[in-house]
């Protein structure tokens, strides 16, 4: 048996943050405002696998109103995820996720991300997309104003 899902995310752009993206460091001047550290890469990865078990979504399972999650690693919440997942008697296929920003240029940073979801996910970097694009400066995203994500997983039964 398969099951499919889709997550989606977006995050304000703001000055004094971190950009964390698919768990990873980009340098950037401006960062993602949010309860967590707000890397919608990550958050859109966990949505679609909770959202492929009809599981509900992130902000069911790691409210912004628990000071436990405050600035939490999201790698870790992923990691939380999977093991729902397994929990479930289900494993990852594969996954296809899009980050929607006008900057910074990401393409050298998705090999990194790549292999920090694969990880979390336990599964091959080679069930792993990920991609970035731009809006030709439409939307909030093209005026720079924020950063969103987009992903799309297929589970399997682990039978």
């Amino acid at each position: 048996m398969i099951r499919m899902g889709h997550g989606y995310d977006v995050h304000k752009l703001v000055e004094g943050r971190k950009l964390m993206l698919g768990g990873v460091e980009i340098p950037h001047t401006l960062g993602l405002l949010g309860h967590s550290d707000a890397d919608v890469l990550l958050h859109a990865v966990s949505d679609a696998l909770l959202g492929a078990l009809a599981l509900g979504d992130i902000g069911k399972h790691f409210p912004d109103t628990d000071p436990a999650y405050a600035g939490a690693d999201s790698l870790k919440l992923l990691q939380a995820v999977m093991a729902l997942v397994d929990g479930q008697g289900y494993r990852l296929g594969n996954l296809d996720a899009i980050v929607i920003a006008q900057k910074p240029k990401l393409a050298p940073y998705i090999g990194q991300m790549r292999e920090n979801i694969a990880a979390a996910c336990r599964a091959e970097v080679s069930q792993v997309s990920v991609k970035a694009t731009t809006e030709e400066r439409l939307g909030f995203t093209g005026r720079e104003e924020g950063i969103s994500a987009h992903c799309v997983c297929l589970l399997v039964r682990k039978d």
